[in-house]
């Protein structure tokens, strides 16, 4: 215990100066390089150490004050969570353009004490130093002499001085304001856009995946599939309301929930919930195990959801028969339930099944696919991943899972068939409720012999 407490500071701790390095490289950019103000540029530090800590303020705050209790918190933190990652990204991309354009606005002008200053003659002040008695006469008469107001006023004789007058803009500073408008606009444009997607419907796609074991009475059978729902402090009531009636709409023969249900107690968010009592299948409504949801109680949401209809399989197969053919539905644990000391276990989910029928997977990771072609899968259906969520974050997710979104067919070997894997990008959001180039989805999964 004391050990994983440990571990957590040291996390916290790494988060905290990761974050701290982000702000500081903002400030820098966006506020010290584009004003000499003083008070602006201790206005901007004092901003960007409240905004560094907001985020695991956020973190915390929605975990320990519960969803309900934090929405007021999640809003602003998760929307700058969001920002702050194309802000990042965008300053990062035009480094450097904007170090080639500054090295040569240097080169282009003379070196001066002050880019912004240009000194310019103007009259020598009467009965200053510099001013002769031609200029001290004409003061004492009340009329200006005449070489003042003539060529030597504008630095033609020594009856003038240089002083500091207005200027263009120096070409540095205009080079680090553009590079800043330009960076907080695309920031703030991707970040509307994806809080547009993020909050409005999800894609319904109807993909035909050809099965070789599959009963030819069977074809047509259709699996809507609704992974990563993600019930929260933002996404509640409306949100699960709008997905049941998108997946009956879809006349589906199965509903499968692939995971990730809630970020929150099942005692909280219940009522968000239970418009999932109101879907239609033919055959049934299933779920399995997220990492979320073991975050946020497992076994009491499942109770939850088998009160609405909702059957969950836990390492579990089921016959699911339409007239005389059949295919055998499984679905398996979460890899984090492991912790939980309920992990998968892919020999009790399917163990003792008919060999010559087809069978479907529910598991929530697409990692969990590598065991799921030993023990020869037809089709894998997984979430997870949110098809990256905030692109270009996609990429980071290749890193560890084998397919973002899609489907993908990964040989068997050794005599095994292939196992077909698709991944949703999920209909829900997790953190920010922002969607860049990964909109989500409710996924119709339409079963054909193959």
């Amino acid at each position: 215990m004391a050990g994983s407490v440990v571990l957590l500071l040291l996390l916290l701790l790494v988060v905290v100066a990761v974050l701290g390095a982000a702000h500081v490289y903002l400030w820098r950019r966006l506020v010290r390089d584009v004003t000499a103000s003083r008070p602006l540029r201790r206005a901007g530090a004092v901003a960007a150490a409240a905004l560094t800590l907001l985020v695991p303020a956020t973190l915390a705050g929605t975990r320990l004050l519960g969803p309900l209790r934090s929405a007021w918190l999640a809003w602003p933190g998760f929307l700058w969570m969001a920002l702050l990652f194309y802000l990042v990204l965008a300053l990062a991309v035009l480094e450097l353009p904007r170090l080639v354009l500054m090295r040569t606005a240097g080169r282009s002008r003379p070196a001066a004490a002050d880019p912004q200053e240009e000194r310019v003659p103007v009259p020598a002040v009467a009965g200053g130093p510099s001013a002769g008695p031609a200029v001290a006469g004409g003061a004492a008469g009340g009329a200006p002499p005449a070489d003042v107001a003539g060529p030597r006023a504008s630095g033609d004789g020594p009856g003038t001085r240089e002083a500091p007058a207005p200027a263009p803009m120096g070409r540095r500073l205009l080079i680090a304001r553009g590079a800043a408008l330009a960076a907080g606009a695309a920031a703030a444009a991707t970040v509307g856009h994806g809080l547009y997607r993020g909050l409005g419907a999800p894609d319904v796609k109807v993909v035909r995946i050809g099965l070789k074991r599959l009963d030819p009475r069977l074809a047509g059978f259709r699996i809507t599939m609704a992974s990563d729902i993600h019930l929260g402090p933002i996404l509640g009531r409306s949100h699960t309301e709008r997905i049941v009636r998108l997946v009956n709409a879809t006349s589906p023969d199965v509903v499968a929930v692939v995971g990730d249900l809630a970020d929150g107690s099942a005692a909280e968010l219940g009522p968000a919930a239970e418009p999932l009592a109101r879907l239609t299948p033919r055959h049934g409504a299933f779920f399995v195990t997220g990492n979320h949801d073991y975050l946020s109680g497992a076994d009491a949401w499942i109770e939850e959801l088998a009160g609405f209809g909702v059957r969950t399989l836990r390492n579990e197969h089921l016959e699911i028969a339409r007239g005389a053919a059949a295919f055998d539905l499984a679905g398996v644990n979460d890899v984090t339930g492991a912790s939980h000391h309920d992990g998968p276990d892919f020999d009790a989910a399917l163990r003792d099944r008919d060999p010559s029928r087809a069978v479907v997977l529910l598991a929530h990771q697409p990692v969990q696919v590598h065991e799921a072609v030993r023990h020869g899968v037809d089709l894998q259906l997984s979430g997870h991943t949110h098809g990256g969520q905030l692109a270009p974050f996609n990429l980071a997710v290749r890193l560890q899972q084998p397919v973002v979104a899609g489907l993908a067919r990964m040989p068997g070997g050794g005599g095994r068939p292939d196992t077909q894997l698709y991944v949703s990008r999920g209909a829900g959001a997790w953190g920010p409720p922002v969607r860049v180039g990964a909109p989500p989805d409710i996924t119709v999964i339409e079963l054909h012999p193959a």
